[in-house]
């Protein structure tokens, strides 16, 4: 939503305080498997919202978006983001139909902890060309899960994602990006999934106890969007479809652990994945 303060430095995290997120994480993961299961034709956006609402209270976890400050307080626990909407959608009787892509995004605090994650759901069957689209954006985040341990510097990371996307024929949104997160949602630093003149002022070196909430937006074709009236939504400008996935990763000194996998989440005693170790 907002982006952190780019001034300060990123704080660093120990272990313990890693799998404290990733209690958060599992909360996050089981909120998503119930919005997939609910992301079918004819229903409701807000209906979606309400169940992870419930899901939230019933395990006394907080969640981070409902109230969000802006201009107005963003009125739900998730946002919900169809096809020509990237991201900050807010739910309603919006009623999804097939061949739609929802973006589904939510973030949790439990004991203190925080976790943020966002995938983008296809509703029943949807084109080639957006289906393209999802796998390439969803590409573009495992190339920087698999690349966090393997380089020095976050740019050499975001150069590679973004070299990704547009060699698909797509592009990377450049108005928004992802953050550092931990004991509140946003913190340093500002993780951005392409590189320009501005990025490379604020590159952050890549060195265990770093949380990074990593998170492209892929737009069909061109990167500029708009915010509607609703003060939120935030949209493409050529109102074509976007994508948007993102996990909570921990970089440790064994290599990536993946806050808000699956993998686990369903299984109290079962850890994260964790990607390959630092070369």
């Amino acid at each position: 939503m907002l982006k952190p303060n780019a001034n300060r430095p990123p704080e660093l995290k120990s272990a313990r305080e890693v799998a404290l997120m990733r209690e958060a994480g599992k909360l996050v993961a089981r909120a998503l498997k119930i919005c997939r299961e609910m992301a079918k034709p004819g229903v409701k956006t807000i209906e979606i919202d309400q169940a992870v609402e419930a899901f939230y209270a019933k395990h006394m976890a907080v969640p981070l978006f409902k109230g969000y400050p802006g201009k107005t307080p963003f009125p739900a626990v998730t946002c919900l983001s169809v096809n020509e909407q990237v991201v900050h959608g807010i739910p309603g009787q919006r009623v999804l139909k097939e061949g739609d892509l929802l973006k589904i995004d939510t973030a949790c605090k439990l004991n203190g902890w925080c976790a943020d994650r966002a995938i983008t759901v296809p509703i029943g069957t949807i084109s080639p060309e957006k289906a393209r689209l999802l796998k390439i954006g969803e590409e573009t985040l495992q190339i920087a899960i698999d690349l966090l341990p393997r380089r020095k510097w976050w740019s050499q990371v975001a150069s590679e994602m973004q070299r990704h996307v547009e060699k698909a024929g797509f592009s990377v949104v450049t108005s928004y990006v992802g953050h550092g997160i931990g004991r509140t949602m946003h913190e340093n630093p500002q993780v951005p999934n392409y590189v320009d003149h501005e990025t490379r002022k604020s590159d952050f070196k890549l060195e265990p106890g770093l949380t990074l909430a990593v998170e492209p937006m892929v737009n069909m074709r061109r990167p500029e969007v708009d915010t509607l009236g609703d003060q939120w939504t935030v949209v493409t400008r050529d109102r074509l479809a976007s994508v948007h996935v993102e996990h909570t990763l921990a970089l440790t000194s064994n290599g990536v652990l993946i806050v808000t996998s699956d993998e686990g989440a369903f299984d109290d005693d079962a850890p994260a994945p964790v990607a390959a170790p630092p070369v």
